[in-house]
């Protein structure tokens, strides 16, 4: 029997699995998103000090969100190579397994807010209480210093408009401000971290639609919400 043919060994079996990992981290944005978020959350892990459990729970749900990400690249790479023209089926065969991702980043998410939702609520209670009670004023001040920072930043950068494209993303930083706006003046302990995590989500789907419409780059976006998220828990600092 030719060489070429025969079976590969385990160590060979382990390179080519390796190989294709990183092949997809190389092509899928998607995958690359996940496992720096895997390593943020497990950085947050040791940080909080969970449990043996709990840490066991947030690695499944890691796994299980990286697996599907791998199948789902696996199923559109053979489906692209066994369609020639647009077939309704390869969608959906497409569609499906995305589906499965979501499914599975959906998990992860509820798992992530169980497990780290009293850790964080706990060490920031004293934090926010202490900011409770600033002036409402001092929100509409910190949007509108954010606002004032991002077009001056644009004009001295000279690239988009003020409300369009270029560096920083307006709309992110605005959004990420109202996000660490609303986290610093809740005033009900019990649902500090409930409210912000929502509040959280939506600036960031702010933030993906800027990029996934093409209007600005993943370092416009966090730039423009970093920018934001500073601005403001430096004025709640300073006057709250």
């Amino acid at each position: 029997m030719s060489s070429r043919h025969r079976s590969p060994s385990l160590f060979e079996s382990f390179n080519y699995a390796a190989e294709g990992v990183i092949h997809a981290l190389r092509t899928q944005r998607n995958l690359w998103i996940h496992f720096a978020i895997a390593v943020g959350v497990l950085i947050a892990a040791l940080a909080f000090g969970v449990s043996k459990i709990e840490l066991m729970v947030l690695l499944l749900a890691i796994t299980f969100v990286l697996v599907a990400e791998l199948v789902n690249t696996a199923i559109e790479a053979a489906v692209d190579v066994a369609s020639t023209s647009f077939d309704p089926m390869a969608k959906l065969a497409k569609d499906i397994a995305a589906g499965a991702v979501l499914i599975a980043a959906l998990n992860a998410l509820a798992v992530g807010y169980l497990v780290f939702s009293g850790a964080v609520a706990d060490r920031s209670s004293r934090f926010l209480d202490r900011l409770a009670n600033v002036p409402e004023e001092l929100t509409l001040v910190a949007l509108a210093v954010t606002i004032i920072v991002v077009i001056a930043v644009k004009a001295i950068t000279g690239s988009g408009t003020p409300l369009r494209g270029g560096l920083p993303s307006g709309h992110s930083a605005v959004a990420f401000a109202g996000w660490m706006a609303v986290t610093l003046v809740l005033d009900d302990s019990s649902h500090h971290f409930l409210v912000s995590t929502l509040t959280l989500i939506m600036a960031l789907l702010v933030a993906q639609t800027r990029v996934e419409s093409g209007v600005h780059s993943a370092s416009e976006v966090v730039s423009g919400g970093a920018l934001g998220a500073l601005i403001t828990l430096a004025l709640f600092q300073a006057f709250g």
